[in-house]
């Protein structure tokens, strides 16, 4: 028997409710041999972190921790001597958000801030001038996709030998840590962090942070980042230069066809390290649509590329959803309008070997959706814009199945397992639609 969780019922009783574990793994499609070239030009291990630039890094920061239950875990501020930026850092397992907003300028800007800042800043890499234009032109976004790896230095030199436009050289920080940035696409740098195993003191994030206590947090179960999507123009170049200089190979392919509605579509590439534990996928728009692709009206309101949303992993994602639901009237994060009921019958022919009756009405209820490829069953829900614009959402996510030894027989999850939803993307689509038609149809009468 699995283990179980609860859920409260109308009535407020305590339900138990089987939790949904990875040792379910799928059984119903036979094994595709995928090919991995295992190709990486440097050894990379996992995603870092995830930096936001903001006005306000104390307000974003707040509401994600209460929407996600991701504690602040340390900051760097005025408070800890940086006087040239705040940044508020969020834990949950292994996932790590960071916010990060200027603070304003000195008098005379031009002739002190590359002195005052770099003097003071924890993150060497932060310009202050480069913050307050960002987030002018962006609004709350990504700015930074970290990657731990293996030699921060040398995994600049080897990208930048093949391909990468460099953003900031390789910087040795304390107690063992170098940095280094390479431009990703649009805006956004991909962010290059090495460290021994054993460094002392181990700083809670990087040096210069200190660590905050915050007693009561509540956990809701995120342990990761499952993948970071990034929105395109246009494609093919974009992904010749990633994997010029990163040697990633292509993890998935989908276009238009494959998962487009009626009334719009895109195409998307996913692109995964030799272990495939980090996952980046890019999304293009399609033109000739009767709507506008949703890629573009990213495009559009974001002013440029960028990272269109960042996937969650959960351990039990319908416990995620009832604590970030409970949380949504009360200034948490709302999420897209669900499925229609008879969705939910394509549910139990595809997965209820793996998931009881009892889980699939749940996922009814929280709107969760539900997909599988030949190794694995995914659980999937998208919030709404997390921001003032209709632009950078997130995706909770829960991976059923794949799970394999490593060489000293440590059970571990293959990464991607259950795909990408390629059976949800028409679902989303068509909530997105409906999002931006409810939008359009407030423009319209406000313009009357």
């Amino acid at each position: 028997m699995p283990p179980t969780t609860t859920t409260a019922t109308a009535t407020g009783a305590a339900a138990a409710v089987p939790a949904v574990t990875p040792e379910h793994a799928p059984r119903r499609f036979p094994r595709v041999v995928r090919v991995n070239p295992r190709s990486d030009r440097f050894p990379v291990l996992a995603f870092h972190h995830v930096e936001l630039w903001c006005a306000d890094a104390a307000s974003a920061a707040g509401r994600f921790a209460f929407a996600l239950g991701a504690p602040l875990a340390a900051r760097s501020d005025l408070s800890t001597g940086n006087s040239a930026h705040a940044s508020l850092l969020l834990r949950s397992g292994a996932l790590a958000f960071l916010f990060t907003a200027p603070y304003s300028p000195p008098p005379d800007e031009a002739a002190s801030a590359s002195a005052s800042a770099s003097a003071t800043a924890s993150i060497p890499s932060f310009s202050a001038p480069a913050a307050r234009t960002f987030a002018a032109a962006h609004g709350l976004a990504v700015r930074a996709v970290g990657l731990r790896v293996a030699d921060a230095a040398e995994a600049f030199r080897a990208s930048v030998a093949g391909g990468a436009r460099p953003a900031f050289a390789p910087a040795d920080l304390t107690h063992g840590y170098t940095l280094a940035e390479v431009e990703l696409y649009g805006d956004v740098v991909l962010r290059f962090i090495s460290y021994p195993d054993n460094a002392e003191p181990n700083p809670p994030f990087l040096p210069g942070f200190e660590a905050v206590n915050t007693p009561g947090a509540v956990d809701y179960g995120l342990t990761r980042f499952d993948h970071v999507v990034g929105n395109v123009p246009e494609m093919a170049p974009v992904i010749a230069y990633m994997k010029g200089f990163l040697g990633f190979h292509e993890f998935a392919e989908f276009t238009a066809e494959d998962v487009g509605t009626t009334e719009s579509g895109l195409n998307s590439v996913v692109l995964a390290n030799n272990s495939e534990n980090v996952l980046l996928p890019l999304n293009e728009p399609v033109h000739g649509t009767k709507r506008r692709s949703q890629i573009q009206t990213y495009l559009d309101y974001h002013g440029g590329p960028g990272v269109q949303h960042i996937a969650l992993a959960s351990t039990d994602v319908l416990r995620t959803l009832r604590e970030m639901r409970a949380r949504t009237p009360m200034g948490g994060f709302e999420f897209m309008a669900p499925p229609q009921a008879k969705y939910y019958e394509g549910v139990r022919r595809i997965a209820g070997d793996v998931l009881s009756e009892e889980q699939i009405k749940e996922c009814q209820e929280l709107g969760v959706l539900v997909d599988r490829d030949d190794q694995g069953v995914l659980l999937q829900i998208f919030t709404k814009p997390v921001g003032d614009r209709p632009t950078f959402f997130l995706e909770m996510i829960q991976r059923i199945g794949c799970m394999e030894k490593d060489e000293v027989g440590q059970e571990y999850q293959k990464g991607g397992c259950g795909g990408f939803g390629k059976g949800n993307f028409s679902e989303l689509f068509k909530s997105i639609e409906d999002y931006e038609k409810t939008l359009e149809a407030k423009q319209s009468v406000v313009a009357q």
